[in-house]
């Protein structure tokens, strides 16, 4: 177990002994989610773990809303590209079934870049003590403000009305608030700064790529350093305290916990 994973879970398992059900557990990419997440369905019996990521909208209602709102839609991640009111039933009829009910969750195929079909989702049986759910942005707070703000970057400078922006403070203020309100507590893990989510990003490709660490090329370098710019603004409100309350876990570049 990481020395993070193991912060993560003592906190984490506090948290569930104070009686909290829905914990939702933030942190950017690359931080060490996944392998935490492992660590702590692994050691808190009757737990699940749900990934934000699971629930990204199919392939053809992105494609509809990148030509119906704004091309940069065509990327998925930033506010707007989940399929909110699907997780919040997912959590809902996993919160209320039945000891021998069977409650599907859904699975994202990344490089399909595609929902995978119902026959082919995780099958959750009962009613789990506690449900983690992680994601880079979860508990975020909306700013109606960022529409008119300067860019902070190329790609937002590509958003010249803030037509994207708007929209994804919209999706905040709305089923994205309702979504964090059913949490009962918060967790978050917090980097450093938004040059170690590059970092983190770039580790992260290699080791996909099966790649020694420092061999990733040129041009795929290139596409990770463009790619995480349409999370920066929000990554930086998160580790800048703008977020519903909850504890925080503050880590290195080396994601050692402080």
């Amino acid at each position: 177990m990481t020395p993070l994973a193991g912060r993560l879970l003592a906190l984490a398992t506090q948290t569930v002994d104070a009686g909290a059900r829905i914990i939702f557990i933030a942190g950017p990419q690359g931080v060490g989610k996944s392998t935490a997440m492992a660590a702590l369905t692994a050691a808190i019996p009757g737990s699940v773990a749900l990934a934000l990521d699971d629930f990204y909208l199919t392939r053809a209602e992105r494609e509809a809303l990148a030509r119906d709102v704004h091309p940069l839609f065509a990327t998925r991640g930033p506010p707007g590209t989940h399929g909110i009111a699907l997780l919040i039933e997912t959590l809902t009829r996993l919160m209320a079934a039945g000891p021998d009910e069977n409650i599907r969750v859904p699975v994202f195929d990344k490089a399909a870049d595609e929902r995978r079909a119902p026959v082919d989702w995780t099958i959750v049986q009962g009613a789990p003590r506690v449900i983690f759910v992680e994601g880079w942005l979860l508990g975020v707070e909306a700013d109606p403000a960022a529409a008119e703000a300067p860019p902070l970057n190329a790609v937002e400078a590509s958003d010249a009305d803030g037509t994207w922006r708007a929209y994804q403070e919209a999706q905040l203020a709305g089923p994205y608030a309702r979504l964090w309100d059913m949490a009962d507590a918060f967790i978050y893990l917090d980097a450093p700064g938004f040059a170690a989510v590059h970092d983190w990003r770039i580790e992260q490709e290699e080791t996909t790529r099966g790649l020694a660490p420092g061999t990733l090329g040129a041009a795929r370098r290139d596409w990770v350093a463009g790619f995480i710019l349409h999370y920066q603004r929000l990554t930086e409100r998160l580790l800048a305290g703008h977020r519903r309350p909850g504890e925080a876990i503050a880590v290195d570049r080396f994601r050692q916990p402080l």
